[in-house]
């Protein structure tokens, strides 16, 4: 992910303004709708993403979602679902979930920005790239589990094993 240049920030910005300029930087697709939401595509190694930003006014908050271009069959929900529970054991910022309507993996985070003066550029490109290093690492394990029939152990396992150098 590219960086923004430290020419963009203001003092009081609103999230999604910062959301903007990443998109922007990186030539990533995007769809605002107001103040209030935005849908941006970025790619993977694996997939492409599709990230949601909300703003939440009352709450001082911007919601983030980072969904997987994957979908997990109904037979295969449960073991989804003791994947998820596996993987949210190794994350250390947001978690990850299934929304059980579409069966799309998601990664989940919710920033809260009341009485911050707004949004920072690191702190968004920070939400953004935290989800999509997590998405990138779990990706293979869902993999392994919904169409290689591996067990959730086994997946998360192989999962966390970092690699030396390249092929």
């Amino acid at each position: 992910m590219k960086s923004v240049s430290e020419t963009s920030r203001q003092t009081s910005i609103h999230p999604l303004d910062v959301i903007e300029w990443i998109v922007d930087a990186n030539d990533w697709m995007s769809n605002r709708h107001g103040d209030r939401e935005i849908a941006v595509q970025a790619p993977g190694s694996w997939c492409e993403y599709n990230l949601y930003f909300a703003w939440n006014e009352e709450a001082g908050a911007v919601h983030f979602t980072c969904a997987f271009d994957m979908r997990v069959p109904e037979d295969r929900r449960a073991a989804a679902h003791e994947l998820l529970a596996l993987i949210n054991e190794k994350v250390c910022l947001g978690y990850f979930g299934l929304w059980e309507d579409e069966g799309l993996p998601m990664y989940r985070h919710a920033l809260l920005l009341r009485g911050a003066g707004g949004a920072r550029l690191e702190q968004m490109e920070d939400l953004v790239n935290a989800a999509i290093v997590e998405c990138e690492r779990f990706y293979p394990a869902f993999q392994y589990v919904l169409w290689g029939g591996k067990a959730a152990r086994e997946a998360v396992a192989a999962a966390m094993i970092d690699t030396l150098g390249e092929a």
